[in-house]
């Protein structure tokens, strides 16, 4: 019988409770580390398609710099809906890590339902679950244990009438286009007159 310091766990306390407790904190770590990485990441005037394509190659950059194997479309454990329950989802990254459970990531720019249900499944099997969310809105946190890693970006209209959005540090983000009037031969009526 292996010898314990203090007192004996409570039921709900026990070695499950603490496997979960390290596997959450894993989760947090890994997306912090996420975080970081594609804070650094700069873009600009991309469209859609383009910015989750650059999205997911510093993603899978990121996890290599990690020395994990990365694979893209990899096969998710949830199956498609009806009529190709025969077929499964794809993930855009999972990686594999030496030490620690494998993580599986999904890249969008909108709020997908069938996003954080295929999360959820990766999860249950003991997969970190990360959720890459870019866009200019606010982003909704998915529900544990899904961890959400966010990219904020600035958009404006294309010339085919698509937006176009752009990361850019701050110090490097563009003034903002404040009038199109012919300026020169305005005046400046005397406030205080």
């Amino acid at each position: 019988m292996p010898v314990r310091a203090g007192p004996p766990s409570p039921p709900w306390r026990g070695p499950s409770y603490r496997r979960g407790m390290d596997e959450a904190h894993d989760g947090e770590t890994v997306a912090g580390s996420l975080a970081d990485w594609l804070a650094a990441l700069t873009f600009s005037d991309q469209g859609t398609d383009q910015v989750t394509a650059l999205l997911a190659d510093a993603v899978a950059d990121w996890a290599a710099a990690q020395g994990w194997r990365v694979y893209r479309r990899a096969k998710s454990v949830l199956p498609l809906p009806p009529p190709y329950q025969h077929r499964h989802s794809y993930l855009d990254v999972a990686c594999a890590r030496p030490a620690g459970a494998p993580i599986a990531i999904e890249i969008d720019h909108t709020d997908r339902r069938r996003t954080v249900d295929k999360l959820l499944a990766e999860a249950a099997e003991g997969r970190i679950a990360l959720w890459v969310r870019w866009g200019t809105r606010g982003f909704e946190p998915p529900p544990p244990p899904v961890h959400m890693v966010t990219c904020p970006v600035t958009s404006r209209p294309g010339p085919d009438r698509n937006r176009l959005y752009s990361h850019l540090p701050p110090a490097h983000r563009p003034a903002p286009t404040h009038t199109t009037a012919d300026l020169q031969d305005a005046r400046q009526p005397d406030l205080f007159g």
